[in-house]
């Protein structure tokens, strides 16, 4: 648990995710057994990796995918509860996850457009605070995990809004704390070692409370509040190791 711990602190996000797909076809050997499954390959395991920043989440990461908590809930609801894997869509996905990425690219009925400020992977270099789409663009976003490490979050949200097309569907995931009624943030803190003590990561502005979904209606999303684990058994919320009680933010554009 220490060695990985350091490892998820000391390497740069880019290198450790490149180190970690080179490592996988080793861990899915190393791993396999029948207790749990990755509900994105279908894979199953004899236990998951432990992840985290500062408190590691033990049993969490699949060895194969690599995929969290909630890049699961997301693909079993996308399966289960929207036509997203049949029907002809344009899709924007802000900084995308790696264990979905090959697999989007791949389905015919999307045309798939990834971006990001950052990354080297994706198709369009774009800055959310000043997205460079037409008005209405595409009719589902991904942005899952990024409001989080942005101060203008209601300017990132309303780019997004912006491009989203009328009836259009976006899922903007992001660690959220339920147990805080208002969002808690303070743009005095500066230092990576100050925003982990107060934010839980070294590069995180904010901890959001439940107000997340009224700051994401203020700028005119409708918002679905779902919990869509407790649509699943308790046996398959351990099966698939997800987190029990984690809302997904489904919106839509009126």
């Amino acid at each position: 648990m220490k060695f990985f711990k350091y490892i998820l602190n000391t390497i740069p996000r880019p290198i450790l995710i490149k180190l970690s797909y080179l490592a996988s076809p080793i861990l899915v050997f190393w791993l396999k057994g029948s207790k749990y499954i990755d509900p994105i390959d279908g894979k199953s395991f004899r236990k998951f990796l432990p992840y985290g920043y500062g408190e590691q989440r033990p049993n969490v990461l699949s060895p194969s995918t690599l995929s969290l908590e909630r890049h699961r809930l997301i693909w079993l609801y996308l399966k289960n509860k929207t036509d997203f894997f049949t029907k002809k869509q344009k899709v924007l996905h802000m900084a995308p996850e790696q264990c979905f990425l090959k697999i989007f690219k791949g389905m015919k009925n999307l045309d798939y457009i990834t971006a990001d400020l950052y990354t080297t992977i994706v198709d369009v270099k774009a800055d959310i605070l000043d997205l460079p789409f037409e008005d209405n663009s595409f009719d589902i976003i991904f942005c899952n995990h990024v409001l989080e490490h942005i101060e203008d979050d209601h300017k990132a949200m309303s780019e997004l809004y912006r491009v989203l097309k009328p009836k259009g569907m976006g899922i903007f995931q992001i660690p959220q704390d339920l147990s805080l009624e208002k969002t808690y943030e303070d743009f005095s803190i500066t230092s990576p070692e100050e925003r982990a003590k107060h934010f839980g990561q070294y590069d995180h502005v904010r901890t959001y409370g439940k107000d997340y979904f009224e700051r994401l209606r203020k700028v005119g999303f409708t918002v679905d509040e779902i919990d869509y684990s407790k649509t699943i058994s308790t046996e398959l919320v351990d099966k698939y190791r997800l987190a029990k009680g984690e809302i997904l933010p489904v919106c839509y554009k009126s």
